[in-house]
């Protein structure tokens, strides 16, 4: 009876800790008292954009770059001041970083090669890795014979057969096409499950950070702003940042005085559902939260604005409106059909609506 290829393959799953890190470039502090817990076997995304810090983190991680304070731990062992290749870690990267004359299987053995592990014994794990990654058919081909995505899973396998503690990952699938980025990510999310290797990923993408991560660390040059599961931080940002960060299409935010639970400003006076007073208050809403007013239908809270654009995107339209200074997107119906340049009313329940200071950005409600 022949074992199942996840049971061959799966390892003994490390906890992360990332215990009060800093690093600095010179003068710049890239990383400011990061501080971070990763369970055993979790797929935990470190979302952010360019220059929040979250590749420095990975880097550091690995050993790459030197941490300017505090440690890093792989289970009890502290590792921050231990090389690259003794720290039991495996990292994909956006390049594929391919040999480009070796063969599929000679790239997938690299890491064996250099450890010393015998001949046969090679060709045994490099066959499993091969055929769960749905390789085993192009063993004998170079890296110019393959396709993107089969070059990417070039990578992930000659990373998968080290069985590492711990996989590190920095914008794997950058480099493909929409489609091809789709398809890997389920391929990833079910490897990392069957492997059940604690992995750390790295990526500017909401959309890969939302639909791979058991939990997504969102960064903001060098601070940690929420640590959460997707669900989480999309119904319950923390702060401004968050909240405009998370989702496509974005949260709409009006900006304006808040007094007696309604928000007024340039063109428009909204409900709320904060009855407390400040001079600058932003009031965020989600596209999917908000509707079209429809013909004769009383008014109450609905805002009043300008058809600016319309966008069918398949099973829904995106419209958006100019509403004094501000612009306000609403996802409708597929079938909405109005001109652009009318004025219509958009409507939505105070309740689905989040208020946040708008001179810290911290949440109100």
């Amino acid at each position: 009876m022949t074992t199942p290829l996840s049971t061959t393959l799966r390892t003994t799953p490390h906890p992360v800790t990332f215990d009060h890190l800093g690093k600095r470039f010179g003068a710049v502090e890239v990383l400011r008292d990061f501080n971070l817990q990763v369970a055993p076997g979790e797929f935990l995304v470190l979302l952010g954009e360019s220059g929040s810090g979250k590749s420095t983190a990975l880097r550091v991680f690995a050993g790459l770059e030197t941490a300017s304070a505090g440690r890093i731990l792989i289970g009890e062992r502290d590792v921050t001041n231990v090389l690259p290749k003794n720290r039991d870690i495996a990292m994909v990267f956006q390049s594929y970083a391919l040999y480009p004359h070796k063969t599929v299987a000679e790239n997938v053995a690299y890491p064996l090669d250099v450890r010393g592990v015998p001949k046969p014994r090679q060709q045994e794990q490099v066959l499993a890795v091969a055929k769960q990654v749905q390789l085993d058919g192009l063993l004998d081909r170079y890296p110019r014979q393959l396709s993107g995505g089969q070059r990417q899973r070039v990578a992930l396998a000659r990373a998968m057969v080290r069985r590492p503690s711990v996989f590190l990952m920095d914008e794997p699938l950058s480099n493909l096409d929409a489609k091809l980025r789709g398809h890997m990510r389920a391929e990833l999310k079910h490897l990392q499950q069957q492997l059940g290797i604690t992995t750390l990923y790295v990526t500017h993408d909401q959309v890969e950070a939302m639909t791979l991560a058991h939990r997504v660390a969102l960064l903001d040059k060098g601070v940690l702003q929420q640590l959460d599961t997707p669900a989480r931080i999309y119904n319950d940002p923390a702060n401004l940042f968050v909240a405009g960060f998370i989702g496509s299409p974005p949260m709409n935010f009006l900006r304006g005085a808040l007094s007696g639970g309604w928000l007024e400003g340039a063109g428009f006076r909204v409900p709320t559902p904060v009855t407390a007073s400040a001079s600058d208050a932003v009031l965020g809403i989600r596209p999917e939260d908000c509707r079209i007013a429809g013909p004769g239908e009383p008014q109450g809270g609905a805002v009043q604005g300008e058809i600016y654009a319309v966008e069918l995107i398949g099973d829904h339209t995106l419209v958006t409106l100019h509403i004094g200074e501000h612009k306000l997107t609403v996802k409708g119906a597929k079938d909405f059909d109005q001109a652009i340049g009318r004025r219509v009313g958009v409507a939505f329940d105070p309740g689905a609506a989040f208020v946040f200071d708008g001179a810290t950005g911290a949440r109100m409600r």
